[in-house]
């Protein structure tokens, strides 16, 4: 007998078929008795791969020999005379495969109390549809035991590198189409369509044919405007909470929140809503492409949401709020980064504690050496509370180590890379009172080094809660792996500003100066970065002039003192300022001579210099002396105030 078209396609259906175990597992469960269930829900999102699915339950039925009935719910009418007449005639041992389960949503009553008792004690029937199961599956008792509920998620990466095998993708391909696709079959099936014709995507947004034709299967159309808002929202933050919603969606925010729910592609945790991967991309590109300016509203209003969660919280929600910050830059060195932590389980960061300091010792000496060690250990005993860690069921995966400086311990001067921080700062402008820096010391992965997966999200989350969270005046990153980190703060607009050799290890320091360009400026220019995908220092309009040397700021002082009484000048200096400067001075031994040189030269000038030492009474070289040396006591007293540092006698 000829081989049939249909076994022909039932061949070439099986030969791409890839993954599924767990449900293949369960369905011949079901099928031989050995599970009990007479029912099986195989739910999940348009594309995910159900279809497919029921062929290979229908082939593994048929080769038992099993009399095999299939309807497709999209293509009757949802009432149970219609029902009856796809069924036909009764046969025993029948498996029932039902697709697109969601068309028949009025006859799951009927289903469940009518039509499915009345069957074989040896038929099974398969629901498949976009929707889980109606409560009422659940709360019944013999429902309970006798229904299966299969949840079709994404394929596992090596089985979406099968599928690609097996439509006949070359292996040096499959990479990247496999993190393109997320696990999700459609999507797999037509980039692999699209890498054999020639066309590799780098993105979904290169293929706006695979959008639409996965828009068609994830998405119907949003009952109203707020939805697809709510929608796009759902697309654009890592975690949707019903206040974010009302900041997008505003008084729509509980229905919209109740319908997203619904949705088969979002699930619902602790936390708040998040989409299917796939999901999430393709709606975001989607939205991007119909709507950019609204695209770049939204983005902006889900990035204040989270940095005003970031300085509000408190406790361990800080570095949730930082992580969904993170996850806006989809577009930076970071992202892939994140996207693969995240796959793998919970990654928070959480203080540390003394339990973990021999740990963290150890890898310090294993990366720099047993002097870094050392130092990393001072470090510890004096500021125990700056260490936070990344722990995994098999403990600690990864930690970093904060100081704020300057705190005027000997220690600082002792390590050679707060010494080079500090003098950086010098250079650049010394701190003002009150003004500190914060410094990332140390950094690493416990099993690989700075540039293992674990370590750059625990500095990356850790440099957000300290850059936002506490207002320095400077902020720094040191590491020993500047090749790896230097993408990531050209993207930051952070500047190299020292490096240094320490026990032949290269040590550099990247940092940013927060007096010139505010945290809350940074902030503007990295939600333009975070979907522009921008790099290098920040626009030279947006930084403030750099803070004055102590040379700048002399010059400043002597010419300030000699503008003070000059009528049409503005003096850069206040007269009060310079005559708290001369009370100090008064009290200072010999210091009544100093002011009176500085009272009769500036403050209450006299018609020259020559007039103002006759009325003191001195030769004129002894005044130019106290002048001098007046001045130079003045500039040191102002300089002293200005930055907050001891006065030099």
């Amino acid at each position: 007998m000829p081989t049939r078209v249909a076994d022909l396609l039932d061949h070439a259906r099986a030969e791409s078929f890839a993954g599924r175990d767990a449900e293949l597992r369960a369905f011949g469960d079901a099928l031989s008795g050995r599970s009990g269930r007479r029912v099986l829900f195989l739910y999940g999102p348009g594309g995910i791969g159900k279809s497919s699915t029921l062929q290979q339950f229908r082939l593994r039925a048929s080769a038992c020999g099993r009399t095999v009935k299939s309807i497709d719910g999209g293509e009757i009418d949802a009432a149970p005379e219609a029902f009856l007449a796809a069924l036909g005639p009764a046969a025993a041992g029948l498996v029932l495969l039902i697709d697109g389960y969601e068309h028949l949503g009025s006859l799951d009553g009927w289903l469940r109390r009518t039509f499915l008792p009345g069957l074989g004690d040896t038929d099974l029937v398969v629901l498949a549809g976009r929707e889980p199961p109606a409560p009422a599956w659940r709360s019944d008792p013999g429902w309970r035991r006798l229904a299966g509920i299969l949840h079709l998620e994404a394929l596992e990466p090596d089985d979406s590198a099968d599928l690609l095998a097996r439509a006949g993708v070359p292996a040096g391909l499959r990479d990247g189409l496999v993190e393109l696709g997320r696990g999700h079959p459609l999507a797999m099936a037509l980039l692999a369509d699209a890498a054999i014709t020639g066309t590799v995507p780098r993105t979904l947004a290169d293929m706006p044919d695979l959008i639409t034709a996965l828009l068609e299967c994830l998405v119907r159309e949003p009952p109203t405007e707020a939805h697809a808002l709510g929608l796009a929202t759902c697309a654009k933050a890592w975690l949707t909470t019903e206040d974010l919603l009302r900041d997008t969606v505003g008084a729509a925010a509980p229905e919209v929140w109740t319908w997203l729910c619904r949705r088969p592609f979002v699930v619902a945790g602790d936390r708040g809503l998040r989409p299917h991967e796939l999901a999430r991309d393709v709606l975001d590109a989607s939205f991007e492409r119909r709507t950019p300016d609204r695209y770049r509203d939204l983005h902006r209003v889900v990035h204040d949401h989270v940095v005003a969660g970031i300085r509000a919280a408190a406790g361990p929600d800080r570095p949730m709020h930082a992580q969904h910050l993170l996850y806006l830059h989809r577009r930076s060195p970071l992202s892939a980064m994140f996207f693969t932590l995240r796959s793998r389980g919970p990654v928070a960061l959480v203080p540390g504690t003394p339990a973990d300091h021999p740990v963290v010792l150890a890898a310090v000496e294993r990366v720099q050496g047993p002097a870094q060690a050392g130092l990393a250990r001072d470090w510890l005993a004096e500021r125990p509370g700056g260490l936070s860690v990344i722990r995994g069921d098999d403990g600690l995966r990864a930690f970093v180590h904060y100081l704020q400086l300057p705190g005027g311990t000997a220690l600082e001067e002792r390590d050679p890379i707060t010494r080079a921080a500090l003098r950086h700062v010098e250079r650049a402008g010394p701190l003002r009172p009150g003004e500190t820096i914060d410094l990332a010391r140390f950094l690493s992965g416990v099993e690989d080094e700075e540039s293992g997966p674990y370590a750059v999200l625990a500095g990356a989350t850790s440099s957000i809660l300290e850059w936002i969270g506490r207002q320095s005046a400077w902020s720094f990153v040191v590491t020993t792996e500047p090749a790896f980190w230097a993408p990531m703060f050209d993207y930051l607009a952070f500047e190299t500003c020292f490096e240094i050799d320490v026990d032949g290890v290269r040590h550099v320091g990247f940092g940013m100066d927060w007096r010139r360009l505010p945290v809350d400026t940074w902030l503007d220019l990295m939600n333009e970065r975070e979907h522009s995908g921008g790099h290098g220092p920040p626009p030279a309009a947006l930084l403030r002039p750099p803070a004055p040397s102590r040379a700048e700021f002399e010059r400043t002082v002597r010419q300030g003192l000699r503008d003070l009484r000059r009528p049409g000048r503005t003096a850069g200096l206040s007269i009060d300022a310079v005559e708290e400067a001369l009370a100090a001075i008064a009290e200072e031994p010999k210091g009544a001579a100093l002011c009176a040189v500085l009272n009769r030269t500036y403050l209450r000038p006299a018609a020259s210099q020559e007039a103002a030492a006759e009325l003191l009474g001195l030769p004129f070289s002894t005044y130019r002396r106290h002048l001098a040396k007046a001045v130079d006591r003045l500039v040191a007293l102002l300089w002293a105030a200005e930055t907050g540092q001891p006065t030099e006698q």
